[in-house]
């Protein structure tokens, strides 16, 4: 009787086998009608570090803010305002001893000129936006350039001649620490990381180089030498927060480091005295001032300045502009619409606004060796520093 039973369950099992044979097999992806083709996860967003701060995003902090250019003279100890209307001139006030830069705050509602002196005799000027008209002048030690933590928590005043960086309170300026930077003879412009997590910094003297900053233990991570010896000045960061840019006045052209393995990766060559960086306002180039000397202070007027214009993509020269007639284009930034590039002409006492779409150059008169001007106001949910890192 057992026998039996085995004897048809097993002749059962067998014809259902044969069945389930003649069924045709279906794709997997038709069973799957929540996944596409490929069932692999999505790739992430592409990154894009300057996505808020292009037209139209302006921070509703800025609101009330007037329109207009700010330019430190380093020799008449003076910030000349400029109606970024009109193209005049509207207003000239005394700072404190050789001012360098104008920087937005990182909460947007102070813009500091930093006087950097000699040495311990350095202040910062508070400027208010709503008004342009300075407030009383803050005592901080060689101030020669000012960058914020990305979170807001700290100033980061950078201390060129005493090489170091204090970090301090962001409103009052108050001292919290300070970190010493030995190897970075001349530290002086910086940018950050996507998250934050660290800095580079440019070593304008010695054998130049640059400086990795641990932000969050405050501690120099590295140090890295370029290819070839020179001055590297102003650093900005690409769209995709992979590469760091790094101007050097001495080889002229710009050297590609990537940020996180701290390795030179490449050299795109520009102009004679490459110095300073602005980003366009949709993110896609990036214009390269060529100060036109290899010479730190008292260069010769009219030189063979120029802006060069590199596509962030192809990383390719898309555009050389000369400022006609001879210039020394400097520092600056462009305006919240980003028609106009704005840029000081240190050997020349004069500011130069530049047409964004077509490269013509509008001159304005200022004071003495103007240096780092910035524009106000731009686009962004914070300022990094300098002269309106925006992000």
């Amino acid at each position: 009787m057992i026998r039996s039973l085995l004897r048809h369950t097993s002749l059962r099992a067998a014809l259902l086998l044969i069945a389930l044979s003649s069924v045709p097999a279906w794709p997997a992806r038709a069973w799957a009608d929540t996944c596409p083709e490929d069932c692999s996860e999505p790739p992430p967003p592409a990154v894009n570090i300057y996505k808020h701060t292009a037209a139209g995003h302006l921070s509703p902090v800025t609101t009330g803010s007037l329109p207009r250019v700010y330019v430190p003279n380093r020799s008449s100890n003076s910030v000349s305002v400029i109606d970024s209307v009109t193209l005049k001139e509207v207003d000239r006030f005394n700072v404190g001893s050789k001012p360098q830069h104008v920087v937005p705050s990182w909460d947007l509602k102070t813009l500091w000129v930093a006087n950097n002196g000699t040495g311990k005799n350095g202040s910062l000027t508070p400027i208010d936006p709503m008004t342009a008209k300075p407030g009383q002048q803050v005592p901080v030690d060689d101030p020669y350039n000012l960058y914020f933590m990305p979170d807001g928590s700290a100033a980061i005043v950078v201390d060129e001649a005493l090489q170091q960086l204090d970090f301090r309170d962001p409103h009052t300026m108050a001292l919290k620490s300070s970190l010493p930077t030995p190897t970075c003879l001349g530290i002086n412009h910086a940018d950050f990381s996507v998250d934050g997590s660290y800095a580079i910094f440019t070593c304008e003297y010695g054998n130049g180089g640059l400086a990795k900053i641990d932000l969050k233990n405050q501690k120099v991570l590295g140090h890295l030498d370029l290819s070839r010896m020179g001055m590297p000045q102003d650093i900005r960061l690409s769209p995709d927060g992979k590469v760091f840019y790094v101007a050097d006045m001495m080889n002229d052209g710009v050297f590609l480091v990537d940020g996180d393995s701290f390795k030179e990766i490449g050299f795109i060559p520009t102009g004679i005295g490459t110095h300073g960086f602005v980003v366009s306002r949709d993110g896609k180039r990036l214009y390269v001032s060529n100060r036109g000397s290899h010479k730190m202070e008292q260069g010769k007027a009219k030189g063979p300045g120029s802006v060069t214009v590199i596509d962030f993509a192809t990383r390719a020269v898309v555009a050389q502009w000369p400022i006609p007639g001879g210039g020394s284009p400097d520092m600056g930034n462009v305006s919240a619409d980003g028609k106009q590039l704005w840029l000081s002409g240190r050997f020349d006492s004069d500011v130069y606004m530049i047409d964004t779409v077509s490269g013509a150059v509008t001159k304005i008169r200022v004071g003495v060796e103007p240096h780092g001007l910035t524009v106000w106001p731009q686009p962004g949910r914070y300022s990094q520093g300098h002269t309106g890192n925006m992000r």
